[in-house]
């Protein structure tokens, strides 16, 4: 029987919030162990970093140009051919999503047979004045068992903190009806009552560590009593007042160190609490004799800026916010590779759909623009990479674009013009913005060159071919997939 496939999935961590990964207070045992043991991809980004956009890269396998979405925008229906649900499907795979899918209509299924759905707390679904079938009572299936186990006037907001704050505390109930535990014990589940004549591809789709910032009270002390790592700033950052223009879901601000602290603690902690549960999911997985059966693929749709730079949240081309863990574990070595390796080669949310697929012995669509893993991890020597990729996010005034090679990162701001290089080997934090600095003309030169070349030909009209040009209107979609 073909092995296994598992995409375990979480939303907006940040790519260096991995021990393994040298982060200097986040405990992660068991990541670090699948990444020991597995495949550890280093330079791996979402090219338009935040959720929607993302998770059609995952979906489809295809570059944001061509799957449409280059923003966030709520409420578009989507209508894509292949999907990689629908390839494990048709390949003979039973298939099933827990957790968080971020589609529209809320309760499309995208190729899966099933969905059991949490897609977390965002305003469109609570809409209340939206059509009753839309409604988060009616398509979400976390908030139903919530309200079974909790009380049936429980909701997701009893603990007074937003979907997009840093305003932090503990989980308010028990740490088994957290959506973090409800994710593996769903999933669980479905190891019970799979059709286990076939073999299976399960999306484990967690919504933490996104805000709110509730881990269990466990989670949240191990880190609150730390002295923990600051937030980087750059040299180029704008300078803020403790306070300054900061809201509850703001996109930027300088946090006061006790506000800060409490953030970065939550949100560490709801990383460790997915950890655990993970192992717990692993261990249930060996028990019903599947471990050594299946390949496992770790990842984050997007990071966070956490305070770095005085910047919050996502959408935005910096590493906090577009870089992401990329982890392959083999732990039946279907894979002939290198175990423990580390690969530096640029890696995107596109390529999950093909290296997956790959891994199973299917035929990638020819709708994919994603590259397959399997051979670099297998014969890293002869396989030639691509050389860069190309991210984007539409975000009003700060509406930008980049390149990067996981080594140097060029950044253009289309609606003010303004640039940015980073020698990322030297300054892997982005502390001194290069742009004016002679010895580095020539990359930024090339680098904008790129740029131009991908951008060509594009609706908002960013370039003539020979410039690129300022205060074109940033689309969210692009008008082929309306």
């Amino acid at each position: 029987m073909k092995p296994n496939i598992i995409l375990i999935m979480v939303d907006q961590m940040r790519g260096d919030c991995l021990g393994i990964n040298g982060h200097p207070d986040i405990e992660t045992p068991n990541l670090d162990m699948m990444a020991k043991q597995g495949y550890n991809f280093k330079n791996a980004y979402a090219a338009v970093p935040s959720c929607i956009a993302a998770r059609a890269s995952v979906l489809t396998g295809m570059a944001p140009k061509n799957h449409g979405r280059v923003g966030y925008k709520d409420g578009i229906p989507w209508k894509y051919e292949n999907t990689i649900a629908s390839e494990f499907a048709k390949a003979g795979y039973h298939t099933q999503c827990v957790g968080k899918m971020h589609v529209y209509p809320e309760r499309y299924l995208c190729g899966f047979h099933n969905v059991v759905l949490h897609n977390g707390y965002f305003l469109f679904s609570r809409g209340r004045n939206k059509e009753s079938g839309t409604q988060f009572e009616q398509s979400d299936d976390y908030l139903k068992w919530f309200k079974e186990k909790e009380g049936a006037s429980v909701d997701l907001t009893d603990i007074g903190l937003d979907r997009n704050s840093w305003v932090a505390r503990p989980w308010g109930y028990k740490e088994q009806s957290h959506p973090t535990n409800w994710v593996v014990s769903e999933s669980i589940d479905f190891l019970r009552r799979r059709d286990n004549t076939k073999p299976f591809f399960l999306k484990m789709s967690f919504v933490r560590p996104h805000s709110p910032l509730d881990p269990p009270q466990f989670y949240y002390d191990e880190y609150i009593n730390k002295d923990l790592k600051e937030p980087v700033l750059g040299e180029w950052c704008e300078d803020l007042q403790v306070g300054q223009g900061l809201d509850i879901n703001a996109k930027k601000g300088k946090l006061d160190k006790t506000a800060l602290k409490k953030a970065r603690a939550a949100y560490y902690g709801s990383i460790t609490h997915i950890d655990h549960q993970i192992r717990r999911f692993l261990i249930a997985l060996d028990e019903y004799k599947e471990l050594k059966n299946s390949i496992i693929l770790f990842t984050s749709d997007h990071g966070d800026m956490l305070g770095d730079h005085n910047l919050l949240r996502k959408a935005l081309p910096y590493e906090g916010s577009a870089k992401i863990p990329f982890i392959i574990y083999d732990p039946g070595n279907h894979l002939k590779g290198e175990k423990g390796k580390v690969f530096k080669e640029t890696t995107e949310l596109m390529d999950i759909m093909p290296t997956l697929l790959d891994c199973a012995g299917i035929d990638i669509p020819n709708t994919v623009d994603g590259l397959s893993l399997k051979n670099l991890i297998e014969d890293e020597k002869n396989v030639k990479w691509r050389e860069y990729i190309h991210g984007e996010h539409a975000y009003g005034e700060d509406s930008n674009h980049y390149i990067t090679n996981g080594r140097e990162k060029y950044i253009w701001f289309s609606q003010t013009g303004k640039e940015q290089f980073f020698n990322l080997e030297e300054d892997p934090f982005e502390l001194k913005n290069r742009i004016s600095e002679e010895v580095y003309k020539d990359r930024i030169n090339y680098l904008r060159s790129l740029l131009i070349k991908d951008l060509e030909g594009r609706e908002e009209g960013y370039t003539n071919g020979k410039e690129l040009i300022i205060k074109r209107k940033p689309l969210d979609v692009l008008s082929h997939i309306l």
